[in-house]
């Protein structure tokens, strides 16, 4: 039977070293080619005839150059039957969000045992990938910020002033007086508000807000 092909980027050559000689030991595994960098990566991908390609990648997020997503992201474009996991020391909710929208089929930090990595890559291959449940979480955390990113930025600049207020408690009256607008207006801001946001009340309104992650 085949072995599995492996191609390590990361930009320091001692955590290559070290993943390396870890997978070298597996029989069922060969690491066939490393990396610096992102561009450095693609630029010895596209030299390999479709029979040479890896059959997966272990890609840092941070590197100098091009970083693991803008590489992830081509390499899926060009190659998509190339298997990404990408490997950082960081849990950061939106980085691993944009990991996984660039193609990544996992996510794991550094801190990761060697037995798990390995299963990982074996399971990865054989088309079941997993996440463990911190990455899983924050995949989750940021998908939603997301969202909430997302639906907030259908509002204009002043109903969102006007929606902050709202959760402050603020009546029509005081958030008049502090953005210098007629009472008229504020009434009109509120039932865009309403109506956006698909809330019956102001008191509704505020709760959106809060739940939201909008207001203090």
């Amino acid at each position: 039977m085949s072995r599995m092909k492996i191609m390590i980027v990361d930009d320091h050559d001692m955590v290559r070293l070290g993943l390396r000689a870890y997978l070298s030991q597996d029989d069922s595994i060969e690491v066939t080619a490393e990396a610096a960098n992102g561009k450095e990566a693609i630029a010895h991908l596209q030299k390999l005839q479709s029979d040479q390609l890896p059959d997966l990648i272990l890609m840092d997020m941070m590197m100098p150059v091009m970083d693991g997503v803008e590489a992830t992201r081509l390499i899926a474009a060009a190659s998509p039957d190339i298997k990404v996991i990408m490997l950082t020391s960081f849990l950061e909710d939106d980085k691993i969000v944009a990991a996984i929208e660039a193609g990544a089929a996992g996510y794991l930090l550094k801190t990761v045992s060697a037995e798990q990595l390995l299963k990982q890559i074996k399971d990865t291959l054989a088309g079941h990938p997993t996440m463990s449940p911190e990455v899983a979480g924050a995949l989750t955390r940021g998908l939603r910020q997301r969202s909430a990113q997302s639906e907030q930025e259908d509002l204009t600049p002043r109903e969102k002033e006007v929606l902050l207020l709202i959760a402050d408690g603020k009546t029509n009256k005081e958030i008049a007086d502090e953005l210098h607008i007629s009472i008229k207006t504020v009434k009109t801001h509120v039932s865009n508000l309403l109506m956006k946001c698909e809330q019956v009340d102001r008191t509704q309104l505020a709760i959106y807000a809060h739940r939201k992650g909008w207001s203090a």
